[in-house]
């Protein structure tokens, strides 16, 4: 993708995060996805694993809002710096975040996610 496409893609991606839309959000996820995060460490593979995990995710932080800071193109794709905002208990926590996307034409083939979870307890 060329810069300006990806970053169009990258923001509708970032969007379907937010909303509790489960299948919006795997919309852009290819069937043989590896998945990794911090509750993943040793990755979801395949869209039939991540869809039951997004969907409990999202249904559990419908209002959690995601903000692209950075996106760093890559040969196979690019990391993009994202910053979540979550509500936890009666505030609201700031988490950065990284994200790795390996793509294949306008699917994610690859999504490594890194942020420290310490802040959500």
């Amino acid at each position: 993708m060329k810069k300006k496409e990806l970053e169009t893609y990258l923001k509708s991606w970032v969007a379907s995060w937010s909303g509790n839309q489960p299948e919006k959000l795997l919309k852009y996820y290819g069937s043989k996805v590896v998945f990794q995060d911090p509750l993943n460490p040793k990755g979801l593979k395949g869209k039939k694993a991540l869809s039951p995990y997004l969907t409990k995710l999202l249904a559990k932080n419908p209002n959690w809002k995601w903000e692209i800071k950075e996106i760093i193109p890559t040969k196979k794709g690019c990391t993009v710096k994202t910053q979540a905002v979550i509500p936890v208990k009666k505030k609201l926590v700031k988490v950065p975040c990284v994200d790795i996307l390996e793509l294949k034409g306008s699917k994610i083939v690859r999504n490594e996610v890194y942020f420290d979870r310490s802040k959500l307890k």
